[in-house]
């Protein structure tokens, strides 16, 4: 009945859904199966106590590992392991025919019966003391079927060989856990030293000595006889010994450096060093709410990785088995998973990798430098001299060189296994760099002798100071930043002044230490800097982000400016010699790149449009001309509009007949531009505040 019971299942899984059926010992073949079903329960509940007790320890010891239930003994009397419930009818429902549900102690000991009316009785349950036999064939044949599982290493029987090869190689127990294709994050968080004992307890064979004994012996004696030869305990009772193989384990005396990732999933992992790149964050100085963790590896990990890859898919193709280059689980991901929780705890911030705060860890092993060597005379292609790169072994070659290398090629180039390192890697340098954060505003400029940038011609400085400085100078000292780049809407020539609403501008802070400011403490930012020059102040000084830049360049294409400019003529004029100019509409001019920014500009021809112009007479040789660039806005001292902004200078003199037509000869006179003033830049952008 057992054997039909357990048709198509596992005797550990059915034995785990307390499903088990045996008959109730009434022949001599009866008992002897009641008898090793007993000695099965007995092991599989020895295991899962050891399971608890390990757990129970974990949890005492401060991890997030919620206690089991752990049967506690009765006062006065053994703890039961199990109970057997007997129903007067069997399986199949035939009469006279009697079985027994076997529980676990700690589920409810009510005695169960498939069919309503059938008789009850309660037999003693079953105790370590009152158990007194075990058949060594059947418990092997069962340890056979279960998988072998730990609390700690998620492995089975089919990864034991693999677990062993590369064990016996010199690989440590988090990099057998990536081979063996481990994907959750859990195991490899344990200390290496925890690991390493819990690899070597998982690759020794299994000798359980189960000695039941019984110290009131039941009436009728039962002796199990397993091929008619007793077997005797060290001590000389009677008992059963199940081992499986002699062999043991190879038990390093030290911990190894590891032979694929040179000692980075060792002590590089372990939190004594996380403690230790933590206490230079902190001593760096930088502000941050959160974190995210970069680390670079030596090429040469690359290589090891796929010898050892190589190595594992060669014994499984033995077994049938195929193991593809992306079922390893990465090394840097096995690294993340591990040392993030740490540097969250030690730092008291999420890790995450969208964080402006980067702390950067660089790995170095000589030893193994040459390691990839062999490949640049494989694949010569794949290696080309780079700008800023010390070597032409860079990740990204060796592993395009990798993917194109034959596995015989590499076999033969390369050892397989790799040969075990002396030396763990070395640190070469904990950099940490936070992203770029933005201020912008809007400037006035009013001095006519002041650029917008610092002017340097053959290396000389022409003017002491910028606009670009009085302002940046100020956000460097305040946010710590190492650099910055400026930027506007647009920009003015040294001698033009901006007036009206100022001009909007952006300023890039290139890794700064502090990035938290209240509202109330760039209003106090933006009043220092208005007190420290009278040639420039500021308005709306605010933090935005980098996407908001792309809205000031836009409104420099898109958005119209209004000027006024100062215009002289060689010979006298009347009022009527420029009224005719107010009523010009849509006026085509075509502007050669002008002389003066030929340097910095492509020639081309542009062609603008003048939509109107307004003029205001001040004296036979003087008159005052109000434009605005792009059209679509209502009259406020607007002289001219623009389709898209011209050179406005170049409109007045001509540039030597290079804008035509031009002021001048549209007037029939010699006409230059003495002042220049940008009155207003209509940009929406940034938002005003309230000042």
């Amino acid at each position: 009945m057992l054997e039909k019971k357990a048709k198509g299942k596992s005797l550990d899984s059915m034995l785990r859904k307390r499903d088990l059926w045996v008959v109730q010992p009434t022949s001599g073949e009866a008992v002897k199966l009641f008898h090793d079903f007993c000695s099965l329960s007995l092991s599989w509940l020895g295991q899962r106590r050891a399971r608890q007790q390990t757990q129970a320890r974990r949890f005492e010891a401060g991890q997030a590992v919620p206690p089991p239930h752990v049967p506690q003994k009765r006062k006065g009397r053994e703890a039961p392991l199990f109970f057997l419930a007997p129903a007067s009818v069997g399986p199949a429902g035939r009469p006279g025919e009697e079985r027994a549900v076997v529980q676990p102690a700690d589920s409810r000991p009510a005695l169960h019966s498939p069919r309503a009316g059938s008789g009850k009785r309660r037999l003693p349950p079953i105790t370590a003391s009152t158990a007194s036999c075990q058949v060594p064939a059947l418990a092997s044949k069962v340890a056979a079927q279960t998988p072998h599982t730990h609390c700690m290493l998620p492995l089975t029987e089919e990864n034991k060989h693999v677990a062993q090869l590369l064990f016996s190689s010199g690989t440590c127990p988090r990099c057998i856990l990536r081979f063996c294709g481990v994907d959750l994050p859990a195991p490899y968080k344990h200390p290496s030293k925890e690991l390493l004992n819990e690899l070597q307890k998982f690759l020794e064979p299994e000798k359980p000595e189960l000695i039941l004994e019984a110290p009131n012996p039941p009436l009728k004696k039962i002796r199990l006889h397993e091929d008619g030869i007793d077997n005797l305990s060290e001590d000389g009772k009677e008992g059963v010994s199940v081992t499986e193989d002699e062999s043991m384990a190879e038990k390093p005396s030290k911990l190894r450096v590891c032979n694929v990732c040179l000692g980075i999933l060792q002590e590089f992992c372990e939190k004594g060093f996380i403690t230790k790149v933590c206490q230079k964050v902190e001593a760096s100085g930088f502000e941050f709410t959160s974190v995210v963790l970069s680390v670079s590896f030596p090429p040469q990990l690359s290589v090891r990785e796929h010898a050892a890859w190589l190595l594992v898919k060669q014994e499984m193709g033995k077994q049938s088995l195929s193991l593809g280059r992306n079922d390893v689980v990465q090394l840097k991901e096995a690294y993340k998973w591990i040392t993030h929780p740490l540097f969250s705890e030690e730092l008291g911030v999420p890790t995450d990798g969208k964080s402006l705060f980067e702390v950067s860890v660089v790995f170095a092993h000589p030893e193994t430098a040459e390691d990839c060597h062999f490949l640049g005379e494989v694949c010569r292609d794949c290696f080309k001299p780079a700008k800023n790169k010390q070597s032409v072994f860079t990740r990204m070659a060796v592993l395009k060189a990798l993917s194109k290398i034959k596995e015989e090629d590499f076999l033969g180039q390369f050892p397989c296994p790799p040969n075990s390192p002396k030396t763990v890697c070395t640190v070469l340098e904990v950099e940490c760099t936070h992203g770029a954060v933005f201020v912008a505003g809007r400037y006035n400029k009013y001095s006519r002798n002041l650029p917008q940038t610092p002017w340097i011609i053959d290396g000389e400085r022409k003017m002491e100071s910028s606009v670009e400085e009085l302002i940046s100078d100020h956000l460097l000292a305040v946010f710590r930043a190492e650099s910055f780049n400026f930027s506007s809407s647009g920009r003015e020539d040294v001698d033009v002044r901006t007036l009206g609403n100022g001009r909007p501008f952006a300023v890039e802070l290139l890794n700064p230490h502090r990035v938290h400011f209240t509202s109330q403490e760039m209003k106090e930012l933006q009043q220092t800097i208005n007190k420290s020059s009278d040639k420039i102040q500021v308005r709306d000084l605010q933090l935005v982000t980098r996407e908001a830049i792309g809205h000031m360049k836009e409104g420099e294409e898109e958005k119209t400016k209004t000027y006024s400019a100062l215009i002289w003529t060689n010979r006298a004029i009347q009022k009527k010699d420029i009224g005719f100019l107010d009523d010009l509409k849509d006026l085509k001019i075509d502007q050669k790149t002008p002389l003066r920014v030929l340097h910095r500009r492509p020639l081309a021809v542009r062609t603008r449009a003048i939509h109107s112009m307004k003029t205001h007479y001040l004296d036979e040789h003087h008159f005052r001309l109000h434009l605005k660039t792009q059209a679509g806005t209502s009259w406020y001292c607007i002289i001219f509009s623009l389709k898209r902004p011209s050179y406005i200078k170049e409109f007045v003199h001509g540039d030597f007949g290079r804008t035509k037509p031009n002021l001048g000869s549209l007037m029939n006179v010699t006409a230059d531009i003495l002042e220049l003033d940008v009155e207003s830049v209509d940009v929406d952008w940034p938002p005003a505040l309230d000042d």
